[in-house]
């Protein structure tokens, strides 16, 4: 016998917003956003990796706007509650038909959030980061963006929660400009904290022209650092996370392929995925 609709629905949770900081000078034209919220529902939980789906008021009609966001914060038992952090970045569009740009609607909905509001949500969705058995794996994370979102929780489990990793940990970043680095910029360095941590290194990429929308050159980055990076990507326990813009995995796919080979690399590609050590989080 099949669930009844009631019972297939998700469960719907609230949260209240502790803190709201913005984690992009005020002279970027990107504004992201570091917000903490605090649940009193004990049944939440969030792993590493994973997403909710915020309930922003809707538009045109629509009762609910639903987005997803993923974690940027490991969620942390309080005396009022669990807490959780999200890393929103505030959006607009243009519409293809009249060309005015109007606000994204959840983006600007959490952005616009004063402390002590209220969100509705439901998850967690998406599968989590897998933690390698092995502490000696290494670890390559690939992304751009507000996709920085899950490898700041990752990486603070990593040394916070576990006590540290023996096996490599690279972070390859792009952003804009060096202005929108989140977590990495003189607004927010809270990945500072691990630049002397012996496994972890981070390594940055930036548009060439920012003005003119060129393309962040992560794929540069990656060739800058082709040696080490191949070295990884052959052993047998390394794991690939990546985060951000479904649009961005063509061009970090091409970047890979291009320190072997197309045929050693989609060979390489296989391995991973079926193996379980290819992780993707896209947007």
């Amino acid at each position: 016998m099949s669930a009844s609709p009631e019972a297939q629905q998700p469960e719907l949770y609230s949260a209240t917003l502790v803190r709201s900081e913005r984690i992009t000078p005020a002279t970027s034209r990107e504004e992201v956003r570091h917000l903490v919220f605090r649940t009193g529902e004990r049944a939440f939980a969030c792993r590493t990796g994973q997403s909710i789906r915020v309930m922003a008021p809707g538009q045109f009609g629509n009762k609910l706007h639903v987005r997803l966001y993923t974690i940027a914060d490991p969620d942390r038992e309080t005396d009022e509650g669990t807490e959780f952090t999200l890393c929103v970045r505030r959006c607009f569009y243009v519409d293809g038909y009249n060309g005015e740009q109007y606000q994204g609607v959840a983006s600007n909905y959490l952005c616009d959030l004063k402390p002590g509001e209220r969100i509705a949500f439901t998850g967690p969705v998406g599968l989590a980061f897998p933690v390698p058995k092995s502490r000696t794996a290494d670890l390559l994370m690939i992304g751009m963006g507000t996709g920085i979102a899950p490898f700041r929780a990752f990486i603070r489990h990593l040394y916070e929660n576990l006590g540290g990793w023996e096996g490599k940990v690279r972070l390859f970043y792009g952003a804009r400009t060096g202005l929108e680095m989140l977590y990495m910029n003189e607004q927010n360095n809270d990945l500072a904290h691990y630049f002397d941590e012996k496994t972890f290194k981070a390594f940055q990429a930036v548009s060439p022209k920012p003005h003119f929308d060129a393309p962040i050159a992560l794929d540069k980055a990656i060739a800058r650092n082709a040696a080490e990076v191949w070295e990884m990507l052959q052993k047998p326990d390394t794991h690939i996370f990546v985060a951000g813009m479904e649009t961005m995995l063509a061009g970090i796919e091409k970047a890979l392929e291009g320190l072997a080979g197309p045929t050693e690399w989609a060979r390489r590609k296989k391995e991973l995925v079926s193996s379980g050590r290819w992780s993707e989080v896209l947007y």
